[in-house]
């Protein structure tokens, strides 16, 4: 009889899941009335099962909204395929690198209070980063040459990733082995101690280039959590949830997911050779510099809150910020930041500086900025001002505020495939009966 009892409980349970799981592929608003194709839309859902048939991914969850409506949203596949749990808009999702934006809007709450200011030397908030070293790799690459920096690190630099502090995982030439070797983490697995102790180790390392002189993809949201650590007195998860996480009612969003919840959190997959997803166990993987976990987010008692990469959070969730962007600073009677401020980091903060990412073409403050060369050279179906950015593990957003569209993409694989959220987008935008460019 117990067995039998347990026996319905489990079925019970998965029928649950599965009904949620359906009830999130259904229309939230009225998409025929926002400009879009329903019969159109429904090649999302199609496009999404291939890749789960072809074991590129366990499952995805996708989300659009218009004019401040969600008007589509769908589940498709696992979210824990070998316990046969089905992916929902409720699954918990690592977003890695989409943490950037969100520290760094509070770091804009702080600029906004007079706390900081953009052009604050960063040694003013952490002494270690004073008289900062570049490394010189030598033109046949054999050695290098330590220099001393031309100019300090400022805030500015940190929001606009042009302070010469790389990640080690991008092997650049030299320092990803010191960044190893000095057991710098990136932010994506178990790190020792405290963000603060990660970055002073940062600050003992050199630069990759003199402060402002390229773009340069690193830890630099993490050093900008530390500064909020410290002038605001409060760890970075709790000036989040304070700050951002409450008052958006981003009920499913931090940095340790909570035991009672840990039963939404999706399943961690690794794209192998052969292009098919494999499960990530309970130790970190390690792929040349690159080094990650499945479960760093369910660690207890850690001090390490990542402003650059450990979020978790929600497809619901994330849409609630990403409205809040589009409404320049308010969501719901909650006003978090002034529109000038909002627009001042989804416009161009680096000049004629390139960005390494394809598909974006200039970078503001914690976000890639779609340029008009950009969306020619791509032939991006979204509106010049476009802003967006994506994680390690496969999430990806944009939002579009010429067209009012906002789209969220969430999957757990890594490395991630972004032809799927790419290929999300542009069918997203041939369900529009009309797009403006």
């Amino acid at each position: 009889m117990l067995i039998i009892q347990r026996t319905l409980l489990t079925c019970l349970a998965c029928l649950v899941l599965l009904l949620v799981s359906q009830a999130a592929q259904a229309p939230l608003g009225d998409a025929k009335a926002a400009g879009f194709s329903p019969e159109k839309l429904q090649r999302i859902p199609a496009f999404l099962k291939d890749a789960v048939e072809k074991k590129q991914i366990p499952g995805a969850s996708v989300l659009i909204a218009r004019n401040g409506k969600v008007v589509y949203v769908t589940s498709v596949g696992m979210q824990d395929a070998e316990a046969n749990v089905p992916l929902t808009s409720a699954t918990i999702h690592r977003i890695a690198s989409m943490s950037k934006p969100i520290t760094s809007v509070a770091a804009m709450i702080l600029i906004e209070e007079g706390k900081l200011n953009p052009n604050d030397l960063l040694s003013k908030f952490v002494p270690e980063f004073k008289e900062m070293k570049v490394l010189v790799p030598n033109k046949d690459g054999s050695s290098f040459e330590i220099v001393k920096a031309k100019s300090d690190i400022t805030i500015h630099h940190l929001l606009a990733h042009t302070s010469g502090i790389t990640y080690g995982l991008i092997n650049k030439p030299f320092v990803s082995k010191m960044y190893h070797d000095a057991g710098v983490c990136d932010g994506i697995a178990e790190a020792q101690g405290s963000l603060g102790d990660n970055v002073r180790k940062i600050a003992k390392l050199p630069l990759v280039c003199q402060p402002g002189e390229a773009w340069e993809y690193g830890l630099n949201t993490d050093v900008l959590g530390y500064v909020i650590e410290v002038v605001s007195g409060k760890s970075l998860e709790e000036f989040c949830r304070e700050r951002l996480f409450g008052p958006l009612k981003m009920n499913d969003t931090t940095y340790a997911v909570p035991k009672e919840k840990q039963s939404k959190l999706a399943a961690l997959y690794s794209l192998g050779a052969d292009k098919k997803i494999s499960r990530v166990g309970n130790t970190p993987i390690t792929a040349g510099n690159f080094v990650y976990s499945a479960t760093y987010p369910t660690r207890e008692g850690s001090p390490y809150c990542s402003g650059g990469g450990g979020l978790v959070s929600t497809l619901g969730d994330y849409f609630r910020f990403c409205q809040m962007m589009l409404n320049r600073g308010e969501l719901d009677g909650v006003r978090v930041l002034k529109p000038e401020t909002v627009d001042r980091m989804t416009q161009n903060q680096i000049g004629d500086l390139q960005i390494m990412f394809p598909g974006a073409g200039a970078f503001g403050y914690g976000f890639g900025v779609l340029t008009e060369k950009a969306k020619e050279q791509v032939k991006d179906p979204a509106g010049v001002g476009t802003y967006m950015w994506a994680g390690a593990f496969g999430t990806w957003f944009w939002i579009d505020p010429k067209n009012q569209l906002i789209g969220v993409f969430m999957t757990q694989v890594s490395p991630p495939d972004f032809v799927l959220p790419t290929g999300f987008k542009k069918l997203t935008y041939e369900a529009m009966s009309e797009a403006k460019k």
